[in-house]
């Protein structure tokens, strides 16, 4: 009788250290990245030293205020739903171009889509003759930055003699780990592929200078670059690859794009009835990999909901723009927004 008492209390025991130390238990987290091009988001006052005179009253688009709360409200509702697929608060980081100034960044984040998701912006007024800059969205839950600045693009005029937006670098904290972003709104076609070209030896540089200092830096880079994946600015000046096989050193970036639009035959814009992928997020190879102890890049996708895209016409499937053939059609952007998941598991 002792002995099965004995034994009885012994299993018990067991039984409770077990419960006192149960396995671990495995999270996974995502976290959504997108960038967008505003296509032409301006106010209604016009910018001391800026050529942004199409967008006022008695301009070339009668820009008004019925017209511009339209785009305000147009323009938040699409990026509040940007990367809402696998993370309800949607997304920790968004990237913009052709936005005109701070005042539209703060009527923007004031909209009721992004108010109350709390979001925040971060913009340095840039040497765009039209006014047009890059800036950023963040919510505060998700990244924390630390420092930004705006970067010239040294040397460019002196080159090619056109003038071109600077590159946004964003430093911080993402969900317990620390990013640099770079926002980029390459020149346009009608610059040259030469111009793109040594841009994009510029972003090189920059991401070499971070490494420098930062080996092991997780960078990702994002922005309209006016070119294609597989075209040169982008392949060789930047020096981003096409495919996974070919990163293999720490230190090369990562253009997931490039699938989306020749093996997919997705794009962000249409011209002359063919798509092209301007719209591009490419980032370093330690966003790669099966160690979901940190971030790994989870997949890449162009958002293109039905109410964003053009219903009929000559241009039917093509973003539906804010105005088209001079005519004020209460649209979007000219460029469908694009966006990553990262994915990383938490142990508990």
């Amino acid at each position: 009788m002792k002995k099965l008492l004995f034994c009885a209390l012994f299993v018990f025991s067991v039984m409770l250290m077990s419960w006192g130390h149960s396995a671990p238990q495995k999270r996974t987290v995502y976290c959504g990245i997108a960038f967008y091009n505003q296509e032409n988001l301006f106010d209604t006052i016009h910018d001391e030293g800026k050529f942004d005179q199409d967008f006022l009253p008695d301009g070339s688009y009668h820009w008004n205020t019925m017209k511009y709360t339209h785009k305000l409200a147009n323009m938040s509702k699409v990026l509040s739903e940007l990367c809402t697929e696998r993370v309800k608060g949607g997304a920790a980081f968004i990237g913009l171009s052709e936005v005109e100034n701070s005042r539209v960044l703060e009527d923007l984040v004031n909209q009721p889509a992004l108010k109350e998701r709390g979001y925040r912006y971060i913009h340095i007024e840039g040497p765009d003759a039209r006014g047009i800059d890059c800036a950023a969205l963040y919510n505060p839950r998700m990244f924390r930055p630390a420092k930004w600045t705006l970067i010239p693009p040294t040397g460019y005029y002196q080159a090619t003699g056109h003038g071109t937006r600077g590159f946004l670098l964003v430093e911080g904290n993402l969900l317990g780990e620390k990013v640099h972003f770079i926002v980029n709104h390459w020149p346009s076609r009608a610059a040259g592929s030469f111009s793109r070209e040594f841009v994009g030896r510029l972003v090189r540089g920059i991401v070499d200078s971070i490494q420098a200092v930062e080996a092991d830096a997780r960078i990702i880079i994002m922005g309209d670059l006016n070119d294609d994946p597989d075209n040169k600015s982008v392949c060789e000046s930047l020096g981003a690859r096409l495919n996974k096989k070919s990163v293999v050193s720490p230190q090369d970036l990562y253009n997931p794009w490039h699938q989306v639009l020749r093996k997919q035959g997705q794009g962000t814009l249409l011209y002359d009835n063919m798509w092209n992928l301007f719209d591009q997020i490419i980032f370093t190879a330690n966003f790669l990999g099966n160690d979901r102890s940190s971030f790994k890049f989870f997949k890449s996708e162009i958002y293109m909901p039905e109410y964003i895209t053009t219903p009929t016409g000559r241009y039917k499937g093509s973003p539906k723009r804010t105005t088209s053939s001079g005519v004020w059609t209460d649209g979007y952007s000219d460029h469908f927004p694009t966006q990553i998941y990262l994915v990383k598991d938490i142990v508990r």
